[in-house]
């Protein structure tokens, strides 16, 4: 049986017997015909691979069986990046302080009754800091609360202590043969209730901060006695050195 290359040659040779075609024609005619059907294998193979592409990828593990995908062919997200920043931790305590009353280089004389220590402070080397509650809780909130600057931690106490002064907020007080200054720190333009707090010279060497929480102020019938409770606890203040 005459091949199809056979079958168009002969064509194409009874229809230009009597033209003046080109010597080739019929080759080129033959080649034009085979790169049709090479270009059709090609799309049709192209469309199979796509179909492969999309479909998972299996790897026959028994006769029979597939598992799933060995490789996967869809990208992976990235690693999420963590960009919170790390939270500050706890600086160092002063250690068990029993009742509280005695912490750095500093004694507390007096206290309002009812108050027990907090069993929290923190020590930051020239600065240091404990506070006394209700319940001894130190997860509790704090009803008076001492900070101590000593050192170089000095100046930052004064620095305080002069921009109230500067704004016109506080005022000096004698505490026996101390200085000290008084000012309710934190009032805000709508009235928020500030924190009453008396900063006291205790020396070239050494500041203190003595502090009532807003709320714990609010157990005094007014704020005179809030300044007087103050002033007895700085009155009661000592240093071992």
């Amino acid at each position: 049986m005459p091949t199809l290359e056979e079958r168009l040659r002969q064509i194409m040779t009874d229809e230009t017997a009597h033209l003046h075609a080109a010597p080739d024609l019929v080759e080129r005619v033959i080649r034009s015909s085979r790169r049709r059907r090479r270009q059709g294998r090609l799309a049709a193979l192209a469309t199979s691979l796509a179909v492969v592409a999309a479909a998972p990828l299996y790897v026959a593990v028994a006769p029979g069986a597939m598992q799933a995908p060995a490789i996967s062919e869809t990208p992976l997200p990235p690693p999420p990046i963590d960009d919170t920043p790390p939270l500050p931790s706890e600086p160092p305590s002063l250690g068990d302080l029993g009742d509280g009353r005695e912490f750095g280089h500093v004694k507390v004389g007096y206290l309002p009754d009812g108050l027990r220590w907090s069993h929290w402070s923190a020590d930051l080397g020239d600065r240091y800091t404990t506070a006394w509650n209700y319940d001894g809780d130190s997860g509790g909130f704090y009803c008076v609360q001492i900070h101590v600057y000593e050192g170089a931690a000095v100046q930052m106490a004064d620095d305080q202590v002069r921009a109230h002064r500067d704004e016109g907020e506080g005022r000096e007080v004698a505490v026996g043969d101390r200085s000290g200054y008084l000012v309710v720190e934190g009032v805000g333009e709508d009235g928020m209730e500030g924190t009453p707090t008396l900063t006291l010279d205790m020396g070239e060497r050494r500041r203190v901060s003595i502090m009532f929480s807003p709320t714990y102020a609010k157990k005094f019938p007014d704020a005179t006695a809030v300044d007087h409770e103050l002033i007895r606890i700085a009155e009661g203040l000592t240093a071992d050195d």
